[in-house]
């Protein structure tokens, strides 16, 4: 069985089309579980809409005070994933469109991986496509201390095995992105492998959370501090201390 986590807030006017892409390629058994965080539009509406019996619509209420951005929405991922049923997880943002091919690809090579991520092709606002591989652009490749360096680890272009989420659950609480926990775990727990095929359009514009593919907005001081904890995360977790 899939799972397909996705991790919603004011969505509207993408999640629908993302839905759509992502359906297309399951099968009648998987299930797609929608972890929506307050939205004050139509993104629940607009999940609701599509009426398939596969989409598992959860409320992430949580309201602690965290100190970036991206720590609502990895711990509203981290509540999708706690809802997930499959032996075989992918993560999924809400605006984007993944191209066919991407489910049946990233399985077969879960075959003998903990963890696969894909490139993708990264578009505008309406899809126009302004770098065709994520990978060459952002110097993407495996290993542990070239990611702690410089992250390869895009979550929308990721799908594990279940036994990586027993080991990451649950996440830091402190400013550690859920993408880059689970990559530098996967990378020391098993075999993670970088699939060239770009299978996704990866969807930037105004409202995006994710920096990804443009400039980060953090201090070369605030990147080494948050290196340093997810080190030190990845230690307790992987050792007990």
């Amino acid at each position: 069985m899939i799972s397909v986590c996705l991790a919603a807030y004011n969505g509207e006017r993408y999640i629908g089309e993302q839905l759509r892409s992502i359906l297309g390629q399951l099968g009648p058994e998987d299930e797609v579980v929608v972890s929506d965080d307050g939205s004050t539009d139509g993104t629940v509406a607009a999940v609701e809409a599509l009426h398939d019996s596969r989409i598992r619509l959860v409320h992430h209420t949580e309201r602690a005070s965290y100190p970036h951005t991206f720590d609502y929405t990895t711990h509203n991922f981290e509540h999708a994933l706690r809802h997930a049923r499959g032996e075989l997880i992918f993560l999924s943002d809400q605006d984007d469109v993944w191209l066919p091919g991407k489910v049946p690809l990233m399985t077969g090579v879960l075959r003998d991986a903990l963890l696969v991520v894909s490139d993708c092709r990264v578009t505008d606002a309406v899809l126009r496509v302004t770098h065709p591989s994520y990978f060459v652009f952002n110097g993407s490749r495996p290993g542990l201390w070239r990611n702690l360096a410089h992250n390869s680890f895009l979550g929308s272009c990721m799908a594990f095995r279940r036994e990586l989420l027993d080991r990451a659950l649950p996440f830091p609480r402190d400013s550690v992105p859920h993408d880059i926990w689970l990559g530098l775990l996967a990378t020391r727990l098993g075999a993670v492998r970088f699939v060239p095929e770009p299978l996704m359009l990866y969807r930037r514009h105004d409202l995006a959370v994710s920096s990804a593919g443009a400039r980060s907005p953090f201090s070369f001081a605030q990147k080494l501090r948050l290196r340093m904890t997810a080190v030190r995360h990845l230690y307790a977790r992987l050792y007990g201390k």
